[in-house]
């Protein structure tokens, strides 16, 4: 562990308002530095001794905001991810799920480009996604993340519907095709040249558009 104390640590007589602004731009500091060496040398050969030299301050302060080194990894996404499921708790109830779901994670994904600042950029954002799937931790990780984010989804589709989602198996199928699209855009998003998140929304508008028309009726021409 390094000595220094210096950020993170609450002035004592401070303003909250202060102290808040503080640990956020320590947050933000950590996260910034964290996934630029991740992309920059490979997220195993990166230490938190490495990161928070860089930022200049204690092993003690990044334990205070991140778990550990897969946290920061993902911290982005925790961020999408959180801002789907509440947008997703605040579609108007007469929408179908499938509708809810789409502009639900369209509106997510927009609130991420209107927040995006000159350290998390688009091209960031990219990377960091090129480097969790491409790590077989954070892949495996990713993986969890993706059950663990379709199972809280298709709870919420289920009390949208009223249904069981243990007795009713209509929400997991929805969720499922719905998640599966989602990925798939994101590693096509992954591949291109065009890192902006204006390229993801495309991506992802174009493949979800096409979900009902594939999965009902016959695709051949007459």
């Amino acid at each position: 562990m390094t000595g220094r104390q210096t950020s993170g640590v609450s002035v004592p007589g401070a303003p909250t308002g202060l102290r808040e602004r503080k640990k956020r731009r320590t947050r933000e500091a950590l996260l910034h530095t964290a996934l630029r060496l991740f992309t920059a040398q490979g997220y195993d050969r990166t230490t938190v001794d490495e990161i928070v030299d860089a930022v200049d301050v204690s092993q003690r302060t990044f334990f205070r905001y991140f778990a550990n080194k897969e946290a920061v990894a993902f911290a982005v996404q925790e961020e999408v991810d959180a801002r789907f499921l509440t947008e997703l708790r605040q579609r108007p109830a007469a929408e179908a799920p499938f509708e809810a779901m789409r502009r639900a994670a369209l509106r997510a994904w927009s609130a991420l480009s209107d927040a995006e600042d000159d350290d998390i950029t688009a091209e960031l954002q990219m990377r960091v996604y090129r480097m969790i799937e491409s790590t077989p931790a954070l892949h495996a990780a990713h993986m969890r993340r993706h059950i663990g984010l379709e199972q809280q989804t298709a709870l919420l589709i289920a009390e949208r519907e009223g249904l069981d989602v243990e007795a009713d198996p209509r929400p997991r199928v929805a969720v499922a095709a719905f998640s599966g699209v989602m990925r798939m855009t994101g590693q096509l998003w992954g591949c291109r040249k065009d890192p902006g998140l204006d390229a993801l929304r495309e991506l992802t508008e174009l493949h979800l558009d096409q979900l009902g028309p594939a999965l009902s009726g016959s695709w051949r021409t007459a």
